[in-house]
């Protein structure tokens, strides 16, 4: 039963992906030949005016096929024909709704499990947050100059810089002063450097609450996975810290087993569907993200062409940037064999 629902999370975010690509491209009049839910063999499909909708075999994605995309089509319709602009933002509109998706996810995650500002809950007795004079109820509002709004921001610095430097942090006290205090992680009994602070979750306080605090999960999951490429991109974790398609899928059923062991009855199925709407929100982002990156054959690298284009005033002809997506779909192919076989490695070995 679980492979069924890893299996619905991965098809919901690129289904949806492509269904930016797909009304942007019928807004700004581009024709598109198939949008399918779906991949392998056709179970339904059916034809309206210029576009085939498909129900297709196995529930792992979907695509966008337009007229022009790949070839210069001399057709009123065609994706080629259309000026820069509309090709922009036919292509940005798959990442930005993966960014939409995970708004609306994330707001419906805060509106029935609470959202984390980050105020101080708790203090470590003799930790250092507590010798540096913040209290229960401070609110941290910012870590070595940049601003932060959840109490994981604070894990996540935690995490990277492993406590081993000195943390400059904002606070504001509950009658609204402020002020900055730098505070020195101490190690604790698990051989951790810690602030010894504690936050925690708070109840919905409404609609508006909930929005705010949705596209401020959708803020901190970007910024998580920013910093986690960037911590890829220079050797700051190993190979074994990456997981693909497969290592998420098994994180992801871990995560329901625990729920339904820990959850009580009656809640199990509403704990169950929050947590992989949280997961949506996190792999959502990522999948926007990535595609965002200036790589041959994702979204990014044809952005990239369409800057060059904008700024040039001239087109790349379309048989050379063909070939270059090629190429990099080809290297992109041999990236995905690669992290596959680590994640069967890391899951069985």
């Amino acid at each position: 039963m679980n492979i069924i629902f890893i299996i619905l999370i991965f098809g919901v975010i690129v289904s949806f992906h492509e269904f930016g690509h797909f009304i942007v491209a019928k807004a700004c009049g581009v024709g598109v030949i198939e949008f399918a839910i779906g991949m392998g063999p056709k179970i339904v499909s059916f034809t309206k005016k210029e576009t085939r909708y498909s129900l297709r075999l196995l529930p792992i994605g979907g695509f966008c096929m337009m007229v022009g995309e790949d070839e210069d089509v001399d057709a009123p319709n065609s994706f080629s024909r259309k000026p820069v602009w509309k090709r922009f933002l036919i292509v940005a509109a798959g990442p930005v709704f993966n960014f939409i998706l995970a708004f609306i996810f994330g707001v419906i995650l805060i509106h029935f499990s609470g959202c984390d500002p980050a105020y101080v809950d708790g203090l470590t007795e003799g930790g250092a947050a507590q010798e540096a004079g913040i209290e229960a109820g401070d609110r941290i509002t910012s870590i070595n100059g940049s601003h932060i709004y959840n109490y994981r921001e604070v894990l996540l610095h935690m995490q990277i810089s492993k406590g081993l430097e000195p943390v400059e942090l904002g606070v504001e006290k509950p009658d609204g002063s402020t002020y900055t205090v730098t505070i020195t992680p101490k190690l604790n009994e698990k051989g951790e450097y810690k602030l010894g602070v504690m936050g925690g979750y708070r109840k919905s306080e409404g609609i508006l609450n909930d929005i705010k605090y949705g596209a401020l999960e959708l803020r901190y999951w970007m910024k998580a996975t920013v910093v986690s490429l960037k911590m890829i991109f220079t050797g700051k974790v190993s190979g074994n810290d990456i997981m693909g398609p497969v290592g998420v899928g098994g994180a992801i059923n871990d995560v329901i087993e625990e729920v339904k062991e820990e959850s009580p009855k009656g809640q199990v199925a509403i704990n169950v569907l929050l947590n992989l709407m949280n997961w949506c929100v996190l792999l959502s982002v990522n999948l926007g993200i990535m595609n965002l990156l200036p790589i041959p054959a994702l979204d990014g690298g044809r952005i990239f062409f369409l800057l060059i284009e904008a700024i040039s005033r001239k087109r790349i002809p379309q048989d050379k940037e063909a070939l270059v997506n090629a190429i990099g779909f080809a290297l992109l192919m041999c990236l995905m064999v690669v992290v596959f076989f680590n994640d069967i490695k890391n899951v069985f070995f």
